[in-house]
């Protein structure tokens, strides 16, 4: 069994700087918020949120005085409104606050908001969580270096993020690798691309309740794409295998398909396609993202202790000297991101030689 690593101990937040708040407003990701995390705490009731088969999810759904639960609902669906089509309020009309729940484990403790479209009963969701600067730094990463783009806003210590649509990666596990041989290289194909964007930008905790899988019927078999839908751990713990989504064992299934699957020619082949998209990505967005990077070498993202720690790791990993310099978590993920574009540089040049 492959070892999955642990954090060290409970994650605790950043505040967001004024620097990064800034950049923050500049790309559009700052507004005013008609209601802020704090409020959602008032709820007076809450009942513990079963799933189909009736085992309990660690959520709870909430219930608040009438009064409050009238104000709140009108401020949900404006905020709804502001993430999804930059505050049109003709759509507030149609729109509904069927539930909200309220998650009870883990270091973010977010509401979870169901939104319901009155015209065809179709419903989404949005999360408002505590705003934290490495959870942001993770998210503005995850928008510009991974294939799809993210939506998130923040006002002040509040955070709301869009719903990234999918089967969480545990329930996939059970339920989901019992496919054609096609369709179960594709499975394994993806997770070493989704392995590889985290390790490029140090995203950690990717075990399977942390990301989800988004499943596409194609002319043969399905595609399918792995998608973070937690960012907490951005850039915090010391060891870098805690940035490796392979090293968790809860992976272990879908870890053993590629085993099963591929050979490491393979599976370097499919690292080399993944770093060459995100280095396309970086050089696409490459003022924003210098930007983001000069915010980030400033801030204090985690402890000396794991700064130094995970720099040694990867200066053994890259068999560099590159990483000796660094003196915070931003400058070593910087550095970790120019290596492998670098890497991939040179690894294009010689394929197309």
């Amino acid at each position: 069994m492959m070892k999955g690593d642990v954090p060290s101990k409970k994650k605790i937040p950043f505040k967001i700087d004024v620097p990064f708040r800034d950049y923050l407003k500049k790309n559009g990701r700052v507004i005013d918020l008609p209601l802020q995390y704090s409020d959602l705490l008032r709820y007076t009731e809450s009942t513990s949120l079963l799933d189909a088969e009736g085992n309990d999810t660690l959520w709870e759904t909430v219930y608040y005085t009438h009064q409050d639960q009238a104000e709140i609902e009108k401020a949900l669906t404006r905020i709804y409104a502001l993430l999804k089509t930059d505050g049109n309020t003709k759509v507030l009309e149609h729109l509904k606050v069927a539930r909200i729940d309220f998650c009870t484990f883990g270091n973010t403790q977010p509401f979870r908001v169901r939104i319901i479209n009155r015209l065809n009963d179709n419903y989404d969701h949005f999360y408002v969580k505590k705003a934290d600067a490495s959870r942001v730094y993770g998210l503005e990463l995850e928008h510009i270096l991974a294939p799809e783009y993210i939506l998130y806003l923040v006002d002040g210590n509040t955070l709301i993020e869009e719903h990234v649509a999918g089967i969480p990666g545990d329930t996939f596990m059970q339920n989901g690798l019992q496919d054609t041989e096609f369709n179960q290289i594709r499975i394994a194909k993806e997770f070493v691309k989704f392995n590889e964007r985290c390790f490029v930008r140090l995203l950690g905790d990717m075990r399977a309740y942390n990301y989800v899988v988004d499943v596409t019927p194609d002319i043969e078999g399905s595609q399918f794409r792995i998608r973070a839908i937690d960012f907490d751990q951005q850039s915090y713990e010391g060891r870098k295998s805690f940035y490796l989504p392979q090293y968790f064992k809860e992976n272990n299934p879908i870890i053993f398909l590629g085993i099963q699957h591929m050979k490491p020619e393979t599976v370097k082949q499919y690292q080399l396609e993944e770093r060459s998209l995100i280095a396309t990505r970086a050089k696409s967005h490459r003022t924003r993202l210098d930007k983001l990077f000069s915010i980030m070498v400033k801030d204090k993202l985690s402890d000396n202790e794991k700064v130094t720690l995970l720099k040694e790791e990867l200066a053994y990993h890259h068999k560099t000297k590159d990483f000796d310099a660094c003196k915070n978590m931003g400058e070593i993920v910087l550095t970790n991101v120019n290596l492998v574009l670098k890497k991939e540089f040179k690894q294009s040049i010689l394929a197309e030689g």
